[in-house]
């Protein structure tokens, strides 16, 4: 993901200085003295995180006005449509019942919402923000995305792995009907900063 971040971030660059760092963002340290960032993202990853310890590295090495943004959507798990709802029972239908995740296990809802968190941090002044997406998917974009959830990589599945993905795509063919597949998501923004800063 680095590799690609770096190859794509490239043309838009210009002479401004981009780093990558492949640490957990709670040990994440700034790469030189003085530094300080104005912005913090994290984009459909928090669950994974230990967030309180993410937020502490946040609140280190950010400017005084700087923001945290906190953004996702949910994923195809748990979009309600009839054909994501086939598409699960598919995947159950290999691995079993519960929703996997990572190495865990199975995937447990975080204990705490991810605001609950943020009051508890140096960014306490929070505000939320949603917006609309449509996405238009085709099967094969669909099983290509498959691979990388932790939900259904090819990893959970072993040497069935390739039967799945045929009898994914079959499916996904049969719901598209020659058109796309339809997703209206809804993409949520938690814009937090510290109390008393400017908006």
């Amino acid at each position: 993901m680095l590799r690609e971040a770096t190859e794509t971030l490239a043309p838009f660059l210009g002479d401004s200085p981009a780093g990558f760092h492949c640490v957990r963002a709670e040990d994440f340290t700034p790469p030189f003295d003085g530094y300080r960032a104005d912005l913090v993202t994290c984009a459909r990853a928090f669950h994974w995180m230990p967030r309180p310890a993410v937020l502490t590295m946040a609140d280190r090495v950010t400017a005084p006005g700087a923001g945290v943004a906190i953004m996702g959507d949910g994923s195809l798990w748990t979009y309600q449509a009839q054909w994501t709802a086939d598409l699960q029972r598919l995947i159950q239908s290999y691995l079993g019942p519960e929703r996997r995740a990572g190495t865990a296990g199975a995937y447990t809802e975080p204990g705490r919402r991810y605001e609950d968190d943020i009051a508890e941090s140096a960014f306490s002044d929070v505000s939320e923000h949603r917006i609309p997406v449509r996405r238009t998917w085709t099967p094969a974009a669909v099983v290509g995305y498959l691979r990388s959830t932790s939900f259904a990589r090819p990893a959970l599945f072993g040497d069935q792995h390739a039967r799945f993905e045929q009898e994914a795509h079959l499916l996904l063919e049969e719901h598209a009907r020659g058109e796309r597949l339809v997703e209206d998501a809804v993409f949520t923004m938690l814009l937090a900063r510290r109390p008393g800063g400017d908006r």
